[in-house]
Formats: C-alpha cells, sequence, structure tokens
C-alpha cells in the first residue's frame, strides 16, 4: 500500500513535513500534545531517533502514538545504535504496523551525546541502509534468506547544500537516489540564492527535495548554529534583524522569517516541500504556516 506521504510527494502539491522529539523517559503527554497540534496541519510528521546522540523513547514508539492519532508517520533510523540484523528486525516491525515511511541517517558521533562511554555501531550507513530497504523489498535480507512476507517503504535521506566544500556532499547525494532515495529534507537552508543553485543540480537527479527550515528564535542561537554547526549558514543580515529585535518579540520574528523563507520557496517554486524543525517549539509551526500564507 503505497503511504498518505507517498502520495503527497507525487500529487505535485507543496509538501510539509515536521516532527516532534521523544522524551527521556516514559512521559508521552508533551509528545502526544505537540503530534495533536501537527497532525492536521502537516502532511508528516518525522519522529527523531536520539538526536544529537542523546538516549530518548523510541523513534519507532513515537511513529506508532502518531498513527494511534490518526497521524502519518515518517520513522527516523540511524545505524550508530544497531547492526545491521537489529535495523533490518526494526524495518520488518515498522512495516507490520502500518508505518510507511523511513528517513535513513547515519547518525551523530556518540561523544557529542550524554551517553559517552556507549559503543557506536555504525554497521551500515545511510546509504546502505537505503540499500537495505529495497533489497527487502525485493524479498531477501542480507544475509541472502528470502524474506516470508517483504516490506514497502518510501524511504528518503537527507543531504546538506550548505556543506563546504559541497562536491562530496553532492556524490553522496548522488549515491542515494541511485540506492532508491525518494524524497530528502535537507539541513537548515537560509541562504536562498545558494539554496536555489543545489536545486538546479537536484533537479537533474528527479526526486523531491523538501527544504529544512530550522525556527530560528534569537540573534545568539543563529550565530551559534552558523559558528559551530557543519553545514548550517545564517546569513548576517538574518542575525542583525534578529538581535534589532526586542526581546520579547524576539520569537515572534523567528516565526515571520521562517514563514516568509516558506513563501519565497513556494512561490517560485524552488522545492517540492519544506521540513520545519522549531526544536522544542513545535506548537509554533501553525503559526510558521499562517505567517507562510499556508
Amino acid at each position: 500500500m503505497v503511504s498518505r506521504f507517498k502520495e503527497a510527494l507525487n500529487s505535485g502539491k507543496f509538501v510539509i513535513t515536521s516532527e516532534v522529539a521523544p522524551p527521556k523517559g516514559t512521559n508521552l503527554d508533551k509528545m502526544r500534545h505537540h503530534i495533536d497540534i501537527l497532525k492536521d496541519k502537516v502532511d508528516a510528521i518525522n519522529v527523531t531517533d536520539h538526536q544529537s546522540s542523546v538516549m530518548r523513547f523510541p523513534s519507532l514508539g513515537g511513529c506508532l502514538a502518531i498513527k494511534e492519532k490518526g497521524g502519518e508517520a515518517i520513522l527516523q533510523m540511524t545505524c550508530r545504535d544497531r547492526n545491521r540484523m537489529a535495523l533490518e528486525a526494526d524495518l520488518l516491525f515498522a512495516h507490520s504496523r502500518g508505518i510507511g515511511n523511513v528517513l535513513c541517517l547515519t547518525g551523530d558521533a556518540v561523544p557529542v551525546g550524554d551517553h559517552k562511554e556507549a559503543k557506536g555501531v555504525f554497521d551500515l550507513d545511510s546509504l546502505q541502509l537505503l540499500k537495505t530497504i529495497r533489497q527487502m523489498a525485493a524479498g531477501q535480507d542480507l544475509g541472502g534468506n528470502k524474506l516470508e512476507g517483504v516490506i514497502e517503504f518510501c524511504a528518503g535521506a537527507i543531504v546538506t547544500p550548505e556543506a563546504r566544500p559541497i562536491e562530496p556532499q553532492l556524490i553522496k547525494f548522488e549515491k542515494k537516489v541511485e540506492a532508491g532515495a525518494e524524497f530528502f529534507q535537507t539541513q537548515a537552508i537560509y541562504d536562498l540564492e545558494n539554496f536555489a543553485r543545489f536545486m538546479e543540480y537536484a533537479r537533474k537527479l528527479k526526486t523531491k527535495i523538501l527544504a529544512g527550515i530550522v525556527l530560528l528564535s534569537s540573534a545568539r542561537m543563529a550565530k551559534y548554529m552558523t559558528e559551530n554547526v557543519p553545514g548550517i549558514f545564517v546569513p548576517q543580515n538574518l542575525i542583525d534583524e534578529l538581535a534589532a529585535t526586542p526581546k520579547d518579540k524576539v520569537l515572534a520574528k523567528g516565526i515571520e522569517i521562517a514563514g516568509r523563507t516558506i513563501a519565497t520557496l513556494k512561490k517560485a517554486a524552488i522545492c517540492q516541500g519544506v521540513h520545519i524543525m522549531a526544536i522544542g517549539k513545535e506548537e509554533v509551526v501553525p503559526d510558521i504556516l499562517a505567517a507562510a500564507g499556508l
């Protein structure tokens, strides 16, 4: 069965996804609240998988919570924490529970997280995970064994248009398309001229690109990301705009910036949609969409 998200991707509409972060513990109230806010506003909701190598409630569990509430889930799978057998088993379970979308990630390095003595697995990387999904869809596991019932996913990956140098990123991007990636969610983009140049290349590969939109909640945050997060560049004019905004209105300014960025992307038909990352402020995603005129 084709997932609702895949149908949206193939419909030609401007696709909108967002994400929720599972809790560090078993209290799911906040996550469920965010799911309620998002499920009727976006085409699909990602559930992060131990983001930044911080242990949390599993992505698979979050996706089931989305399904229970009638939303469309995108399962994030990182290769950092599980070997190929565990990844294959999770794919089988996810498919059996009606989860139809997966985002393949290699995963952040262990030392950046909160379990610094954990051992990173990295048996596969995101490219190999994409290939695994296609092999299992054809009826065979990675051990060469026949499956009794196959999986079916709309599988995607990530790409970083602001990477410097960009050439290695483009090579990985092309390989992921060849491996069967049907959609890409990008790292945060703010320089729309540079992103438009990336899209000139991406269109040749005929895949769907959802531009990553991270909500800027302060000038300090914008400056920190530019200086410390590889693949993110916030232009100085946006940092200055946030810095000139009174403290009690800076969140509203961030919402405005995100909204007009989305509106520009849609009006100019630069890409096929957006992936909104509000990072703990999921309740303002509807405000961002309203600011974008959506």
